[in-house]
């Protein structure tokens, strides 16, 4: 059994410092020393809130992602990473923080739990849920190809406008990231109805105990997703 335990960064600095550390452990294992999200800035950031995966018998850290919040203190992983690039980033982030944006960010398992779907399936679905609890309209997110199909099925579409069709060379030449967004986050109506469905009993019952079916098999998921006290509208 894991826990999805939610937090504001700047409320668990111990808790932000075992997510870097973990997150550093598996970008080295493909050979990823430097990538724009990995810095810490965002440990300080009021608008950084923080999906940690916990194992519940040692308290290890096994996976997690963040919701950036977009506001103008500290630039969303997205504008550095792909910025230089293509400013169609900016254009976009300018228009959606009219209302409330931001970016899924930071997604990552350990190869203890590979296979269960924990990063690109269940990560995916609670980081959107919270997202639609922070009261965002729209979520950026700059996705490894093992993420793009459980995206697409919680209801981001390929961001076409930026790159090369939404693909990049990221975070170095021989691996492609691509941008996707979810421009409808209140209404969800672009995720498979089942997939959307599980969404919003996250996004109603952010506290609950799941039995999820993965592709390796069932896995037990204690949801902590309440945001309650938490947020500054």
């Amino acid at each position: 059994m894991v826990r999805f335990r939610v937090f504001k960064a700047t409320d668990d600095e111990a808790s932000c410092y075992k997510f870097i550390e973990g997150h550093r452990r598996v970008l080295e294992i493909f050979g990823i020393t430097m990538i724009t999200s990995a810095k810490h800035a965002w440990v300080h950031h009021e608008n950084t809130y923080v999906i940690i995966v916990e194992s519940l018998e040692d308290g290890r850290a096994l996976g997690g992602a963040r919701i950036q919040i977009a506001d103008d203190l500290l630039p969303l992983p997205i504008e550095d990473a792909i910025g230089k690039i293509d400013l169609n980033i900016f254009k976009q982030l300018e228009k959606r923080k009219l209302l409330k944006t931001g970016e899924l960010c930071g997604l990552w398992n350990s190869k203890e739990i590979a296979g269960f779907g924990v990063g690109s399936i269940f990560l995916i679905r609670a980081a959107v849920s919270l997202a639609y609890n922070l009261n965002l309209h729209s979520l950026f997110a700059l996705c490894a190809p093992a993420t793009v199909r459980g995206g697409k099925k919680t209801g981001f579409e390929i961001n076409s406008e930026l790159g090369n069709n939404g693909q990049f060379y990221y975070p170095k030449l021989d691996l492609i990231a691509t941008a996707v967004i979810v421009d409808n986050l209140r209404t969800l109506e672009k995720a498979e109805p089942i997939i959307k469905d599980l969404v919003f009993d996250l996004i109603n019952n952010p506290d609950q105990l799941r039995k999820e079916t993965s592709p390796k098999g069932d896995i037990e998921i204690k949801y902590e997703l309440s945001i309650l006290n938490q947020i500054s509208l």
